[in-house]
């Protein structure tokens, strides 16, 4: 589904369901990871998780584009749109809104672990850490002398 497609199915729930017109922009927000929607009280847009539409079915996406619409026209009439005021839980009970959005399972991501190993030209002794450093910069911590690195090791969890 596209953003233009998207912002046709909102006018069409909120004529449908509100019997009142969207008049500004809907679209797609990909930088959504905890929540289903977003209402912008700024400019009066509204954020949609695609993640709603690819991970579950259209009557969540139906459901949290109704939610999104209740804040958008309570806010329209100037009314209290939070989602404690009497009048949000009334409108979205009558509309049939999604009171909360399903979680999205996260996608896990593989993390490659570096391990560096650096070893004292004069003593001989090994330091093991996991971020990479100026050797110039720093110097043994048993006898002073130079570092140099030993090896770099590469792990997958």
């Amino acid at each position: 589904m596209t953003n233009n497609e998207l912002q046709q199915l909102v006018m069409q729930i909120s004529q449908r369901d509100f019997g009142r017109p969207f008049r500004h922009q809907a679209v797609f927000n990909k930088r959504l990871q905890t929540t289903g929607g977003r209402y912008h009280l700024k400019d009066h847009h509204i954020d949609i998780n695609p993640r709603m539409l690819t991970d579950f079915d259209e009557a969540t996406l139906e459901g949290v584009i109704k939610h999104e619409l209740v804040h958008y026209h309570l806010a329209m009439a100037g009314l209290p749109f939070d989602h404690r005021s009497r009048e949000f839980k009334t409108l979205l009970a009558q509309v049939g809104g999604s009171r909360f959005a399903p979680t999205p399972v996260k996608k896990k991501r593989s993390r490659i672990q570096h391990l560096y190993v650096y070893e004292c030209e004069r003593c001989g002794h090994l330091y093991q850490r996991r971020r990479r450093f100026n050797v110039a910069r720093y110097a043994c911590g048993v006898c002073g002398g130079h570092l140099r690195l030993r090896e770099a090791i590469v792990r997958e969890p």
